[in-house]
């Protein structure tokens, strides 16, 4: 969400320990990162930062598989239907347009396959700050190019409709092994939304919910061998492995990544070792996250990832407890001394008049 279009509007929104707009003034607060043993030994560093001034809003990110070092970017809302590819350097080298698509709130991006099997690049219009004002929301695909030039590529829409009534998400994952979309709902009680293994272009797909999402999830994605997932939010991040049917199984543990203004996308490098995590603002540095050693790829067909699942699964739900204490803790805080602040300008008025 656009921190400026919250301001003109006079708008109230607490972004959970990430920024807080109130009345035209902003209060801009870090998330901390998770806590656990994996934060204990920070081992990320910046991948690279994205200066372009086109790219102020970077709401997902997708590490092409198809173009190794190119990683695909897009505005939250309000702008127009355009997706960046950026190099390793985080240079724009293609601006890909989604022709026939809208752009009311971007907030996630994947990579699968379309109806042919071919590389596909999947772009969820999913945000609704409203808190349910649509009665559904969009997923668009276009073919991933062959070669990485600025073009327009005609975008297939998908009409998405929730089962327990609308709401507001940012989070967009595909199960490469599946090609099957998930949704996760950004709330303080999340779900994670699995589509109909067809997507039809008529009518409206309706999502089903299979598994509980961290608290205000931002964005999440499927590992490229299929054997783990991670989703994020402004606390921290969550690792996931993936059960026999290809849902979110067992949480594995709690991640620490970075301190970010308004950290709201995240994806796994190509290669499945690292996690590449971004934010929302103009010269946003993008950082390489090491993953642990039972996430990434094994040649054992990932038996460690589903023993690591079943003793992490305690300590992961206790981090994520105690980050989303925190950042209710932060919000409260925060939304408290710009009030007092308020009450303080307003009397100093008076009084003076």
């Amino acid at each position: 969400m656009s921190l400026s279009r919250a301001a003109r509007a006079g708008a109230v929104m607490i972004r959970a320990g990430a920024a807080l707009v109130l009345a035209g003034t902003s209060v801009c607060v870090l998330a901390p990162a998770a806590s656990g043993a994996s934060g204990a030994a920070r081992d990320d560093q910046v991948a690279f930062t994205i200066s372009d001034p086109r790219i102020n809003e970077s709401s997902g990110l997708a590490a092409s598989r198809r173009h190794p070092g190119i990683v695909y970017t897009h505005n939250d809302s309000g702008g127009v239907p355009k997706i960046y590819a950026l190099d390793a350097g985080g240079r724009v080298r293609a601006v890909l347009t989604l022709g026939g698509a809208g752009a009311r709130d971007w907030e996630g991006i994947a990579l699968g396959k379309d109806g042919r099997g071919r590389p596909a690049i999947f772009v969820a219009d999913i945000g609704d700050n409203l808190g349910g004002a649509w009665p559904y929301v969009t997923v668009y695909r276009i073919r991933e190019p062959s070669q990485v030039r600025s073009q327009t590529l005609p975008a297939t829409a998908f009409r998405v409709k929730y089962p327990d009534g609308p709401r507001n998400a940012e989070t967009l994952m595909i199960n490469p092994r599946t090609n099957r979309l998930y949704i996760a709902s950004k709330l303080f009680g999340g779900k994670v939304y699995e589509a109909p293994a067809k997507l039809r272009t008529s009518g409206f797909n309706v999502m089903r919910k299979v598994a509980d999402a961290p608290a205000m999830a931002t964005d999440g994605a499927f590992s490229p061998d299929g054997r783990t997932c991670v989703i994020r939010s402004y606390f921290g991040a969550r690792l996931y492995s993936v059960g026999p049917d290809g849902r979110p199984g067992k949480t594995m543990k709690s991640l620490g990544i970075p301190m970010q203004s308004q950290g709201e996308s995240l994806t796994y490098t190509a290669d499945g070792t690292s996690l590449l995590v971004g934010s929302e603002g103009n010269d946003q540095a993008v950082y390489r996250v090491p993953l642990p050693d039972e996430a990434r790829p094994s040649p054992s067909g990932g038996k460690e990832a589903k023993n690591a699942g079943t003793a992490g699964d305690v300590e992961g739900q206790a981090a994520d407890t105690r980050n989303t204490r925190m950042g209710l803790f932060l919000a409260l805080a925060i939304a408290a001394a710009v009030g007092f602040g308020l009450l303080r300008r307003r009397g100093g008025s008076t009084g003076g008049g």
